[in-house]
């Protein structure tokens, strides 16, 4: 970690995630284990993430490749818009995952969010602040 940190201004690094930084995006990490019902530890769970600074490139080309995204701000933070006749104007600032969008969906519509295995098994909530 040292190497990469002492390089890092040369490399056109930005942020480096790894240990408890990670915590906040993913689950935790290792080999599934269960605790009672519920498993613990994601071996998709990287052990570290290097974001480059924004403009930054890593190619022999002098012309960009392609973008994919990032942890970049304007990467990670999406508007959300939802709409509902008995909704009051609000701005909810709260992290919320994609995967709870069909839960929410679902609820909307009266039907139950469980009866998806993912919600059941992941224990999935409805986007918060949603009153129906």
């Amino acid at each position: 970690m040292n190497i990469i940190e002492q390089n890092g201004a040369v490399d056109g690094l930005g942020e480096i995630f790894y240990g408890p930084s990670l915590s906040t995006m993913f689950n935790p990490g290792g080999y599934p284990a269960f605790t009672g019902m519920k498993p613990v530890g994601d071996p998709r769970t990287p052990d570290i993430i290097v974001n480059p600074n924004v403009g930054v490139i890593y190619s022999g080309s002098s012309h960009k490749q392609a973008e994919h995204g990032g942890f970049n701000h304007d990467d990670t933070n999406v508007i959300m818009l939802l709409s509902n006749p008995s909704f009051q104007a609000a701005r909810v600032n709260v992290p919320v995952e994609t995967m709870q969008v069909a839960p929410t969906i679902l609820y909307a519509l009266g039907l139950d969010p469980n009866a998806l295995d993912a919600v059941r098994k992941e224990g999935t909530d409805i986007l918060p602040a949603v009153q129906f």
